[in-house]
């Protein structure tokens, strides 16, 4: 049975799936919030969130989309992107650790975004931009000059079926080396063997992208990253006996 909040977000997909053009990584779930994710998002949203247009789905981003990141942050910096922020967990630990960059965080999930918020503001982080929407469309229409890319624990899409979902594929992967500066790095963790199998394949064959751990005493699996906080997706993985499986590519060319 469907409670009431997962119907709403079925709805709201199957009212979109007839404009949408692409196979996205991500289902809508409901935007409902709880007390203090709303109050999080009305009193914060204007302080870490960026408004785009929106394109034909409420999660898409309109071609013609601009953003100044130097003027939302105030500086020039290092810009570091991580989509997928889930509940913030990541970012705001991450962001914390490298306050000389200017972090930008994707998430379609609402409630995710506010509870972020809160964190962002418990931890007094101030060098994070959110943005409610599709991450991929972020990369192709807001972004470039990227100085590291953060893929951590995507939805891995367990069924053959579903797998075409996976946001790490060929045309992703040949997207995110042309937005990453000479030299930058793109790291992504995940606990399920076949995708990180399937990552690694991928990435291997992406010219503009070079493993940056080939021929380690790994076999070229990067070690886990000391930086990155251990949170509840990666918790999960591990009390289910699952292996974490970390890569990281630099742009090469």
């Amino acid at each position: 049975m469907v409670g009431k909040d997962g119907m709403a977000g079925l709805v709201a997909e199957m009212a979109e799936e007839h404009i949408r053009r692409d196979v996205v990584s991500y289902v809508r779930r409901s935007d409902r919030m709880n007390e203090s994710q709303r109050t999080a998002w009305d009193s914060l949203r204007s302080v870490y969130v960026v408004d785009l247009p929106t394109g034909q789905r409420r999660t898409s981003i309109a071609e013609d989309a601009q953003v100044d990141w130097a003027g939302e942050f105030g500086r020039e910096a290092p810009l570091f992107v991580e989509i997928g922020i889930g509940d913030g967990e990541a970012i705001c630990a991450l962001a914390a650790k490298f306050p000389q960059a200017n972090v930008v965080g994707f998430e379609v999930y609402l409630p995710g975004v506010a509870s972020c918020l809160s964190r962002l503001e418990r931890k007094a982080v101030e060098n994070v931009r959110l943005v409610v929407a599709d991450g991929r469309q972020g990369l192709e229409t807001v972004l470039s000059g990227i100085t590291e890319l953060w893929t951590l624990f995507p939805d891995p899409w367990q069924k053959k079926r579903h797998s075409k979902r996976r946001l790490v594929n060929v045309d992703f992967a040949r997207l995110v080396a042309a937005k990453l500066l000479p030299g930058g790095r793109w790291r992504l963790a995940t606990d399920w063997e076949d995708y990180a199998l399937g990552m690694r394949d991928i990435l291997d064959a992406q010219p503009g992208l070079a493993n940056e751990y080939e021929g380690n005493e790994h076999d070229g699996w990067a070690p886990r990253w000391e930086d990155r906080p251990l949170t509840k997706f990666e918790r999960r993985g591990i009390a289910a006996g699952r292996r974490c499986y970390d890569l990281s590519y630099l742009a090469v060319g």
